[in-house]
């Protein structure tokens, strides 16, 4: 917990040490990142270093807010939706331009929202989940003036928070000339250059919010091992690691969207009893758990991760008392001896889970229940997973695009456990009131009454416990001392036309 102060201590003084002038400065900003897109295309911004670079270079309709998957306006400055649910109007900002100088319009929003939720589109896998398919839940997009309309099929309330994910960036194809086969974008930079591990922004003074406060980033494409060395010789400003950072030295993280959490299953003894439920999240210690998940995740004592709209912050999840639980166990006809299998999955993503089985598995052990960790291969654990084979089982989720439907729906629901699909209710907990809850948050499209729904849905899982949450993954950053202004955002993609440097010393050569 200590460690973790320090982390978001940090943060703070990035965060809040901004007596910086509004205006472009002549500095270059160098970003390193682990790769870098041959194209940079918003529409296959899912992982990697495409989703920061697009959040640079292009805008959404609308955007999330400052540390939140909340949302606020962007290039609509206003929106509403039918009655019925179907159609969500979009009112566009005035004087907003791509980079060429071409005026934003709102054919120019349907053409590129239709290109997105085109089957051939790029980013084809992130947009089918986030919309329930291709085109899915959108029957069609138009535009009356400065109005877009998108028409659902059915009501659908994520399509909100959805349209501030980076894949439906409005572009502007260009598709002859010099420069064709580019994507134009109306965000504070424009897209100068582009070569073998190098892209290239240039700060736009036509841009419709406030200027940059660098004119130039440099993205360049570092490796984890020589960004040491970069930052210490002032050739890179900031890094971003794809997971733990190279170095304690200037690096400050944030919750992501992505958990870990411990799945059991309620139709097989001895979880189908609520009290060994109950006993397993008790016996289950923070502090404990920490260790073994180094410097990628912080243990998670809530359902949904800090940064996501609708959070619960109730009482803690893991409760830390190998006494109490054994009283649970006890309680559920449980007695010394009782056991149960653990299944995990091999990761190549650096997390040590079969050492976090083993803390799982003491703790367990303290309050009387012997749990034998079983290891598999990724697609052997998820079949098994799908399958039901198991009792306990370590797995992860992300909250896609920051909106709590994402995570609590599929891993909570029946729908969510419906063998012969692609279930992700490894559990097989099958709660009527809790479908009703989510169903319904699903398709209310009034703010206040879905969070209020949703607060209810993670008081029943708090009561039930079909599964426990147990970490949430962190995004890291690297920053020279001179960089200021920088906020991590929950999404790993933060904004950094805010970022500036306290001093700007020359740029080495090629700069």
């Amino acid at each position: 917990m200590v460690a973790w102060v320090l982390v978001v201590a940090a943060a703070l003084m990035l965060v809040f040490h901004d007596p910086s002038p509004g205006w472009a400065q002549s500095a270059v900003l160098r970003v390193g990142v682990p790769s870098l897109p041959s194209v940079l295309d918003p529409s296959m911004a899912l992982d990697g270093s495409v989703p920061l670079i697009a959040r640079q270079a292009f805008d959404t309709l609308v955007q999330y807010t400052e540390g939140s998957s909340d949302i606020q306006p962007a290039l609509a400055t206003q929106w509403s939706v039918s009655k019925d649910g179907l159609v969500w109007s979009f009112r566009l900002r005035s004087g907003v331009t791509f980079s060429d100088g071409t005026a934003l319009s709102g054919q120019h929003v349907v053409d590129s929202l239709q290109r997105e939720i085109n089957p051939q589109s790029g980013g084809a896998g992130v947009v089918s989940v986030l919309l329930r398919g291709i085109p899915g839940v959108i029957r069609e997009v138009r535009a009356k003036d400065r109005t877009v309309e998108i028409v659902l099929s059915q009501p659908y309330a994520p399509i909100l928070t959805v349209l501030a994910h980076p894949v439906f960036s409005i572009v502007l194809p260009v598709t002859s000339g010099e420069g064709a086969n580019r994507l134009l974008g109306t965000g504070p930079y424009a897209a100068v250059e582009s070569a073998s591990g190098r892209i290239v922004l240039e700060a736009r003074p036509a841009y419709w919010g406030r200027r940059p406060r660098v004119s130039r980033l440099i993205f360049m494409e570092t490796e984890e091992g020589q960004a040491d060395s970069a930052l210490d010789t002032q050739g890179m400003d900031v890094f971003f690691p794809s997971g733990a950072p190279p170095r304690a030295k200037g690096a400050v993280s944030i919750p992501g969207w992505r958990i870990g959490y411990l799945a059991l299953q309620t139709e097989k003894e001895p979880f189908r009893r609520l009290k060994a439920r109950q006993a397993v999240a008790m016996a289950l210690d923070p502090a404990q758990i920490a260790p073994a998940l180094g410097a990628l995740a912080v243990p998670l004592q809530a359902f949904l991760p800090p940064g996501v709209w609708a959070r619960r912050d109730g009482p803690p999840v893991m409760g830390a008392n190998a006494g109490q639980a054994k009283r649970l166990l006890n309680e559920a006809g449980l007695g010394s001896g009782s056991s149960a299998s653990l299944l995990v999955g091999e990761s190549g993503d650096g997390l040590d889970r079969p050492k976090l089985a083993e803390v799982l598995r003491g703790s367990l052990a303290a309050a009387g229940l012997a749990v034998t960790p079983r290891t598999e291969p990724p697609e052997t654990a998820l079949s098994m997973m799908r399958a039901g084979d198991l009792q306990m089982a370590l797995a992860e989720a992300r909250v896609d695009a920051g909106d709590p439907h994402f995570l609590l729906y599929p891993l909570s629901t029946t729908e969510g456990a419906t063998r012969g699909t692609p279930i992700f209710n490894f559990s097989f907990y099958r709660n009527r009131r809790l479908d009703d809850l989510l169903v319904r948050a699903g398709q209310l499209s009034f703010r206040p009454e879905r969070e209020r729904l949703y607060l209810r849905a993670q008081a029943l899982l708090a009561d039930d416990l079909p599964w426990i949450p147990i970490y949430v993954r962190l995004h890291w950053v690297v920053a020279r001392p001179e960089v200021r202004g920088l906020r991590l955002h929950p999404s790993g993609s933060p904004r950094l036309d805010r970022v500036w440097l306290e001093s700007s010393p020359p740029a080495p050569a090629g700069s």
